[in-house]
């Protein structure tokens, strides 16, 4: 049975940092698409990072590019999103899954998923 528990959302201002962790079981994180995504109140679930499972090249959002950062630590079954200069327009529930296809940023290819973090960015 595969479990993902995510941890590390909350409240910041703008500018500000977060890392999500989300620690899988019953899932090895170098065998798939693993990725993060968030979805806001009234929008679709999108891609936020991402590793390929192709080549374990990543993805960023253009919106997040050089604010966030994934990575994972495949001994500790755990993966990350470094979140940096945190905007108001990042605020959303932020989900981890596992279990992706060829197009790591594309929700409807994942099998597996966590429970989601809310991050709510606001002064």
């Amino acid at each position: 049975q595969v479990q993902l528990v995510e941890s590390g959302g909350g409240v910041v201002q703008p500018g500000g940092s977060l890392r999500l962790s989300c620690v899988a079981s019953g899932f090895t994180l170098d065998h798939s698409a693993i990725g993060w995504f968030r979805q806001a109140p009234g929008m679709q679930r999108e891609g936020v990072a991402c590793f390929s499972s192709e080549d374990g090249s990543t993805y960023v959002r253009k919106s997040a590019e050089g604010r966030f950062t994934i990575s994972r630590d495949s001994a500790k079954s755990t993966m990350y999103l470094q979140m940096n200069s945190l905007k108001p327009e990042d605020k959303a529930v932020y989900y981890c899954a596992v279990g992706g296809g060829y197009v790591c940023y594309d929700p409807r290819e994942y099998q597996y998923w966590g429970q989601g973090v809310a991050v709510t960015v606001s002064s």
